[in-house]
């Protein structure tokens, strides 16, 4: 069992924090690969205990740096709230991050065991290094240091940490409104998106929206002989090859009628900028990905159709036989995952409303279908060059000792709007992550370059924020 192999008992975690200070670690990395070593899988019912054992350390960390911290329980993994003493006269930074990490299957890919963090090539090894422990931990050693050198903060801190950000946060929004009056704050500061590049400061101002749906196409009541059966009856697989091809046309647009009629363009400022960014060149989307080449909407760069355009995606496909060699069958059934990414201007249930539609209408003859609905989340858009975002980027010039790049992110958190709906404040996406650090794969890995920026990150953050 995968559970068995990865449990994390405190004997265990206290032998190898021993190993850890005998090979003269810095303090910080040895927080870190504490906290890396709970085997924190929210989706995993049978790492629950896991899950709050972590948030127990977190809560632990927090108090003994001197904040005031609860731990509030949910339906399932628990909220750590901490704070510094708050004064009137001083503005108020709620950072946010999460403590849980996505499963580890397969497990055989990983170089080294998952939950058993190692340094090679000058980077952490270990699932949830940079998803989003060892983003989220710069953060809490920064203020540590800050406390530690300056006895205060320059700001009134609100840390808040979930544990079901990777299962898409379903008790944090509930939770955001039953304490809004006290989780109140003029900016909130978020690290768990990425950087362009190495040595690269990166602020990114906007995220894509979700909204995800399945499809299953049955036809015969079980699988049929397809020399007995084949030409008579309809065969869901194939039916479904063509029901997914009707996403697009040929040049990569999504062909779902009303897709497109509330994007928001993008800006001509923007694009000109992007073009400058070092790393996101289409070239070096293909180093990145492997891929032989670039696709998609005409007219767009790789850059531009991830951070700004709408996409189309089928996220796993599957029917009839799987195993080795051949099995003449026409399965009774087949099915297609789907993920639907968003940008400004677009709602999620607008989107799924015409999905429904659009499969419906082109499922292919002789099949019945059935559409499942899944998460979504709306799309999040900030100005970079509001006070609070010319602040951060004048400390993450100072962390890194370059000028940053401005850029959306293709990814969705979902809960960031939420905060904006219902806390009122914008965020700030600072992001520590390379592209290649294969979160949510095998081998995820932080470089400890990165991980130490981001505790000097967080020390001129909360200075420059306080002005």
């Amino acid at each position: 069992m995968i559970c068995q192999r990865i449990v994390c008992c405190g004997k265990k975690l206290a032998r190898r924090a021993s190993r850890v200070r005998a090979r003269g670690m810095t303090d910080e990395l040895k927080s870190l690969y504490e906290f890396l070593r709970f085997p924190s899988i929210s989706t995993d019912s049978a790492h629950a205990a896991d899950v709050r054992a972590c948030a127990l350390w977190l809560q632990g960390k927090l108090t003994q740096m001197g904040l005031s911290v609860e731990l509030h329980e949910t339906a399932r993994h628990p909220i750590v709230v901490a704070r510094n003493q708050h004064r009137q006269d001083r503005k108020t930074v709620l950072i946010y991050g999460h403590y849980d990490v996505q499963p580890v299957d397969p497990v055989s890919l990983w170089d080294s065991p998952p939950f058993e963090p190692e340094i090679r090539e000058g980077k952490i090894w270990c699932r949830g290094a940079t998803d989003n422990k060892g983003q989220m931990l710069a953060h809490v050693l920064g203020v540590e240091k800050t406390l530690r050198e300056e006895g205060d903060l320059p700001v009134n801190l609100i840390f808040l940490f979930e544990g079901e950000e990777e299962i898409g946060s379903p008790n944090l929004a509930p939770f955001l409104r039953e304490h809004a009056a006290e989780l109140r704050c003029d900016v909130i500061a978020v690290s768990d998106t990425g950087m362009v590049g190495p040595g690269v400061p990166t602020m990114g101002y906007g995220l894509r929206g979700i909204a995800c749906a399945e499809v299953t196409l049955r036809g015969p009541k079980g699988d049929l002989h397809s020399g007995v059966y084949g030409g008579a009856v309809a065969n869901p697989a194939t039916a479904l090859a063509r029901l997914v091809a009707s996403l697009h046309d040929a040049e990569g647009r999504v062909a779902i009628d009303g897709f497109y009629d509330d994007v928001a363009p993008l800006q001509a400022w923007e694009r000109e900028m992007w073009q400058k960014i070092p790393g996101v060149s289409d070239a070096d989307f293909l180093a990145v990905t492997g891929s032989p080449a670039t696709f998609g909407e005409v007219g767009y760069s790789a850059a531009e159709r991830v951070w700004a355009r709408p996409t189309a995606e089928v996220n796993g496909m599957g029917g009839g036989y799987q195993g080795e060699g051949s099995k003449t069958v026409l399965p009774a059934q087949a099915f297609a995952k789907f993920s639907f990414r968003l940008v400004p201007n677009q709602d999620p249930q607008d989107i799924l409303a015409k999905v429904k539609a659009h499969l419906e209408k082109h499922c292919p003859p002789g099949v019945s279908i059935e559409i499942e609905l899944g998460h979504d989340g709306k799309p999040y858009h900030a100005d970079p060059h509001s006070d609070f975002g010319k602040a951060a980027q004048r400390a993450l010039k100072k962390a890194f000792g370059r000028e940053p790049v401005l850029i959306r992110e293709g990814g969705s958190i979902p809960i960031i709007q939420a905060f904006r709906e219902i806390l009122g404040a914008d965020t700030l996406l600072l992001g520590l992550a390379l592209p290649d650090c294969q979160i949510h794969a095998p081998n995820e890995n932080f470089p400890v370059a990165n991980f130490e920026a981001g505790i000097v990150l967080n020390q001129h953050l909360l200075r420059e924020l306080a002005l």
